[in-house]
């Protein structure tokens, strides 16, 4: 014969839990009534413990075996993970992918500039030190700058498909 009860009261003390939980878990959808009203004891129970989430319900089995248990640990787990990609955004460590590209263009760019720039600047040392127009130094210089870029853009292109 199956365990009866009208009583919400009479219900959660069956179970151990107290009054409120057991109108929040109607209310919530995860027990219901028979359809003349009255509550069955085993039923409800079965109920509870399919959806008991762990940590939170004394009904909650302390390994995680239900499908809604496991469920419950993914979802906090992606909250988790969420809540760090959020604080690691926040303090500066994360940037989106088009800013990152932008920021990586203008490094580039500058460094470009300043090699390109360099034969400019040290051809008349050069020239000085070993004698020679200072004219020739900086065109031999730009023209070796120049095919080291070439190769270096070589190197970092990616490959062809």
């Amino acid at each position: 014969m199956t365990e009866r009860t009208n009583s919400a009261r009479e219900l959660a003390r069956r179970l151990g839990l107290n009054h409120t939980s057991i109108l929040k878990a109607e209310r919530a959808g995860r027990i219901s009534r028979d359809a003349d009203g009255s509550w069955d004891v085993v039923r409800v129970r079965q109920d509870m413990l399919a959806t008991a989430t762990p940590g939170r319900s004394p009904l909650a089995s302390p390994v995680e075996t239900t499908a809604i248990e496991r469920l419950a640990l993914a979802r906090l787990a992606l909250s988790v993970e969420a809540q760090r990609v959020a604080l690691d955004q926040d303090k500066g460590r994360l940037m989106d992918v088009v800013t990152a590209d932008h920021r990586i263009d203008e490094f580039a760019a500058g460094m470009r500039d300043a090699v390109l720039n360099w034969p400019a600047r040290v051809s008349g040392l050069i020239a000085a030190e070993i004698g020679r127009d200072p004219h020739l130094v900086q065109t031999i210089l730009q023209e070796q700058m120049n095919a080291l870029l070439l190769e270096v853009a070589d190197r970092l292109a990616p490959p062809a498909r």
